[in-house]
């Protein structure tokens, strides 16, 4: 008896990625895997590229496009379709489904003459609404792990082959993608590899279910050398068409030829690592040792389906910012869709797509949220919507509402320049402030976060992880160091890096939070003191500049006011972002530590932002200023990232009014 062999790979770079990063990822992967595979037409497979990578690809690397079009129409390769920018299809209203997933069916049916009938779930989030979506827009079947099937209570044994599920009347198929599959290719030998799906196939298994991303294949670390210098996938491939108990098939021929296993209907999860990586810091070591305890034990692979975690949903609970971001993405995506049909455009459409890509929304082993040039795409995009919605459906210029639904109230002030957001959570500080023109949030950075592996941070110097036979490593049990760790690197915050997050000094010289304001008489106001003083605090735009007054009364001031602006700068600490005093000197760029007494003036330029910020005093203000950076890790390994500037101003309080203007100033 022969077993099918389902092989397929998925292709993403996230909106905004770096574009070498993209050439490199051609040159090393994609690029290679096209040619490799070109020699064997007999090998079919399915693909699935995200739109946005297709566009690159072809204004890039058209002559492998051309080469991956001619084999798909030679009937070796199947495409699969999803949302053209990525997203995560449960996080978007149904209507941005639709368009999402038939933008990408249109573009996939022009360049290639195949239009998808399977989809590939973003991180194979599965959640049941999307059924509606995935059917209305031509699906048929999608691939999610056969973790998903195990948690509904499937046999292991059943999960050779695809199962059907409804939602509000539609059918969808789901074809349940091998873990054991996932695991060895290609980091277990070749030769390994076929063996053992000679054995399922003697097993009498009817298919081998294999879907998942192709940057695996000479992008993770130790990879490239492995599965092209050393052969890995030619001996593969090699191995699978000489084999006779293998045969290698698309997905849409097996499924045109099989009935399904029967009805099953999926818990709300993902892969299970991804369920880890949802979790509060505490909540995921405990979570790990558990599962570590169950392997050690010898049950895991019993109780697995038990040991659920978390879903992809709660990374908008750990991370306001992730959460503030989603919000307000669908409040876009609402305005665009009360507007009329005819001022609706393909570019209103294209923003809102790319400002819901799936990657700087979370935050695991892969997602991006800690990288800030991918929520700076997110946000580009999203102010480039808002700023032609502005000319056809302005917002009110002052709103108040829990627009993130945390609980507390942000106001919003608005005018054809600048959006601004105060959350009333104490600290009366800005979470937003963006320039329409420069379509830039210069709110839009990160606060500190504990997370489960910075416990891995001791083992700096360890020896790297070892392959459990003669393969690789995965990148899952990597622990490699871009950037020299130390302990207190990775301490968490313990106020949000807002915009204006004050604090008092008192006689003492001790540094006191100033996080108890309450509402003022008027919205734009905010009130919070001492014994013996009272502070005012007003927010106003003028034009291209928002301005915030500091008003101190009372008969026991404290010794100094201070606050804490965290900007983000698009070039961070890179060579194109510096301090300018109000001399015209230098003192340093954005990564370095600055100090400085009596300034009323400081300009930051910034070649990547198009444009420069000014901070403007009534009074004079002593100001330091250095970079916030945090600790993250990544497939490559941990490393520290630079955020935001974070410039504290200080002066002592008077009878005079304390006013601090930032200018938003385009480039001429």
């Amino acid at each position: 008896m022969t077993i099918s062999l389902l092989f397929g790979v998925h292709a993403h770079q996230p909106v905004g990625n770096f574009p070498a990063v993209i050439d490199d990822a051609h040159v090393r992967s994609y690029g290679m895997f096209l040619r490799v595979m070109e020699r064997y037409p007999e090998f079919r497979f399915s693909v699935h590229f995200s739109g946005w990578l297709l566009d690159v690809l072809f204004e890039r690397f058209p002559d492998d496009m051309a080469r991956l079009a001619a084999m798909t129409r030679r009937g070796q390769v199947e495409w699969f379709g999803s949302g053209d920018c990525e997203p995560v299809l449960a996080a978007i209203p149904h209507r941005d489904r639709v368009t999402q997933i038939a933008t990408l069916s249109d573009k996939i049916e022009r360049r290639f003459g195949m239009r998808p009938s399977g989809a590939w779930l973003t991180e194979r989030v599965w959640e049941s609404s999307v059924v509606t979506s995935l059917v209305a827009t031509g699906i048929r079947y999608v691939a999610v792990d056969d973790y998903h099937f195990l948690c509904a209570g499937e046999d292991g044994a059943r999960l050779d082959s695809f199962f059907s599920t409804d939602e509000d009347g539609r059918r969808l198929d789901l074809f349940p993608i091998s873990e054991g599959a996932r695991y060895r290719l290609p980091f277990s030998p070749a030769g390994e590899a076929v063996a053992w799906l000679e054995d399922l196939a003697r097993q009498g298994r009817r298919a081998a279910i294999y879907f998942d991303d192709i940057e695996k294949f000479g992008i993770w670390p130790e990879t490239y050398q492995w599965v092209y210098e050393k052969g890995w996938l030619t001996q593969f491939v090699e191995g699978v068409l000489a084999s006779r108990l293998i045969r290698t098939e698309t997905y849409a021929e097996y499924h045109a030829r099989e009935r399904t296993r029967g009805i099953v209907y999926l818990p709300t999860t993902s892969y299970i690592e991804m369920n880890e990586w949802t979790l509060p810091a505490q909540r995921a070591t405990e979570y790990h040792a558990l599962v570590e305890a169950e392997k050690a034990s010898g049950r895991f692979e019993a109780h697995k389906p038990f040991l659920r975690g978390g879903i992809w949903r709660n990374f908008m609970s750990r991370y306001p910012e992730a959460n503030w971001m989603h919000k307000r993405m669908l409040g876009a995506s609402r305005r665009l869709a009360a507007l009329p049909a005819e001022q609706r455009t393909a570019e209103h459409q294209e923003w809102l797509h790319r400002a819901q890509a799936n990657d700087a929304y979370w935050h695991g082993l892969f997602g991006g949220l800690y990288l800030p040039h991918l929520r700076r795409a997110i946000w580009n995009n999203l102010l480039r919507l808002e700023a032609a919605l502005e000319d056809l459906a302005p917002w009110p210029r002052q709103q108040q509402g829990d627009l993130d639904h945390d609980g507390h109230v942000e106001t919003a002030l608005r005018n054809e320049h600048i959006h601004a957001y105060v959350r009333d959570d104490g600290n009366a500080a800005l979470v937003e402030l963006s320039s329409l023109p420069l379509a830039h949030n210069f709110g839009d950075t990160l606060r500190a976060y504990a997370e489960a592996y910075h416990a891995k941070i001791h083992l700096a110097d360890a020896a790297p992880a070892e392959p459990a036979g003669d393969g690789i490593a995965s990148a899952h049990d990597r622990v490699a160091f871009l950037h020299t760790i130390l302990p207190g690197d990775a301490d968490p915050d313990e106020r949000p890096r807002g915009l204006f997050v004050d604090s008092a000094v008192d006689a003492n010289n001790m540094l006191r939070p100033l996080a108890a304001y309450v509402p003022g008489a008027a919205a734009d106001r905010w009130v919070t003191g001492g014994e013996g003083w009272r502070i005012e605090k007003r927010f106003a735009l003028e034009g291209d500049a928002l301005v915030v007054s500091f008003r101190v009364e009372g008969t026991r001031l404290p010794a100094a006011i201070e606050t804490e602006i965290n900007l983000a700068m698009p070039s961070c600490d890179g060579y194109g972002g510096r301090y300018v005093l109000a001399d015209g000197s230098v003192p340093g760029g954005f990564g370095d530590v600055l100090a400085a007494a009596d300034v009323t003036r400081l300009r930051l330029e910034d070649s990547e932002l198009r444009g420069a910020l000014c901070i403007e005093a009534a009074q004079p203000f002593t100001i330091e200023a250095h970079a916030h950076r945090t600790v993250s890790q990544s497939e490559a390994g941990f490393e520290k990232i630079m955020q935001a500037v974070c410039i504290t101003l200080a002066w002592p309080p008077a009878a005079a009014e304390q006013r601090i203007t930032l200018r938003i100033i385009p480039a001429a």
